[in-house]
């Protein structure tokens, strides 16, 4: 089930355990941390099974027609069972009810770890494509790749 949650403490509780939980992905505390501190205050749905968060996305605006996927995650014993593509569904039918017209997300460019290479190939299967690589926006080791889609 996904649910939309609104409460501040609630979001970063969520966050917090789920990237905690990831560290092939969110292993750079000071990241991490960011992402915790933002889901506080930006629209966010919650994938609950059996009454436990099990997965979360939230989206930030980036521009008066564009939302981003500021952060997703979902425990790793979950994953390839469609939450993620639930989670997303939802993520779009708000950014189409708030007249959005395109969605980014920012990824690690393909080639360089293969946790990546995976979520990469997760983006493409919602639709999205490769825009641009910024190969320093985070750093050398991690050169980041914006990918986008219509709404």
């Amino acid at each position: 089930m996904i649910k939309v949650i609104t409460e501040a403490d609630e979001k970063e509780k969520i966050t917090e355990n789920v990237l905690c939980s990831l560290p092939e992905w969110f292993g750079i505390k000071e990241s991490r941390d960011e992402y915790i501190r933002l889901s506080r205050e930006l629209p966010y749905w919650a994938a609950i099974e059996d009454g436990k968060p099990v997965g979360f996305i939230a989206l930030k605006e980036t521009g008066p027609y564009t939302a981003e996927i500021c952060v997703m995650g979902i425990l790793k014993e979950y994953h390839r069972k469609g939450i993620g593509h639930q989670l997303f569904d939802e993520f779009h039918k708000y950014a189409k009810e708030k007249g959005y017209r395109f969605i980014q997300v920012k990824t690690v460019e393909a080639g360089y770890f293969e946790v990546y290479d995976r979520t990469r190939m997760f983006y493409e299967s919602l639709g999205f494509c490769k825009l641009e690589c910024f190969p320093l926006y985070w750093d050398e080791w991690n050169p980041c790749l914006v990918m986008v889609r219509t709404v």
